[in-house]
């Protein structure tokens, strides 16, 4: 019985499974489109389609005026969800070891989004401090971070800015004891969606390229959130690790 797959399907699936072979190693160049026409019988639009699935995959990526080539996969870390490790978006463990990390932080004050507000149990327009994070790997951007905190908590206080001040690049954890708020837990949710054409030009992909979405929340002892915040990662080069410990 033949296959009944559409035919740019076939072509990215054969093409994928080159790669996975080994057949086409990471940075060698993808038959042309003229040479998958021919080899397919099929039309530009199927052929471009075909192509678009590889990227869109994370198994190819387009190098202006040169071609399409494969790309590398290798996870570049993995993001470590323990007790010590969720109050930083960047507990990661990097390859090769000894990779240079750092970050980057703009805060700003405004009025917060719906969703947001929802998460951190205020109104819809409610002031607050956001800063979004760009974490970078020997100076090569790797995952941003977006953070929103309530100005009715931090406003007017040494921690109001994260990443400025006598507690800056203390945590969420250590800056709200700094100001008598203990925070005694977070919750994570993990989802997934595709790049956007800007997000895709700074971390290296395609658009419409999977990402992992990681939403945290951290919450005092009255089960109140005092902080929300999105970690954002290629889908194809980070894993998330989890370490779970049981007590008695």
């Amino acid at each position: 019985m033949g296959d009944t797959k559409p035919v740019y399907q076939r072509i990215a699936d054969e093409l994928r499974g080159r790669i996975d072979s080994g057949d086409l190693r990471v940075g060698a160049q993808l038959p042309s489109r003229s040479e998958l026409k021919r080899a397919y019988e099929a039309s530009d639009q199927t052929v471009d389609r075909a192509v678009r699935v590889l990227k869109a995959a994370g198994y190819a990526q387009g190098q202006f005026g040169r071609g399409v080539f494969v790309a590398d996969r290798t996870p570049l870390g993995t993001l470590l969800r323990t007790t010590g490790a969720v109050d930083s978006p960047f507990a990661s463990q990097l390859s090769p070891p000894g990779t240079s990390l750092d970050w980057e932080a703009t805060s700003v004050a405004v009025p917060a989004p719906r969703a947001v507000a929802r998460r951190l149990g205020i109104e819809a327009g409610d002031r607050v401090m956001c800063t979004r994070y760009e974490y970078m790997a020997d100076r090569k951007p790797l995952q941003f971070a977006t953070s929103w905190e309530p100005l009715a908590i931090t406003e007017g206080t040494d921690v109001v800015f994260p990443e400025r001040g006598p507690y800056a690049r203390r945590g969420v954890r250590g800056r709200m004891a700094a100001i008598g708020v203990r925070v005694v837990r977070a919750a994570e949710l993990v989802g997934s969606r595709t790049a956007t054409s800007a997000e895709a030009e700074t971390l290296g992909c395609s658009p419409g390229q999977c990402l992992t979405v990681l939403e945290r929340t951290h919450y005092d002892e009255d089960n109140r959130p005092v902080e929300t915040s999105d970690v954002v990662v290629r889908a194809d080069r980070w894993q998330l690790e989890y370490v779970i410990d049981y007590t008695a």
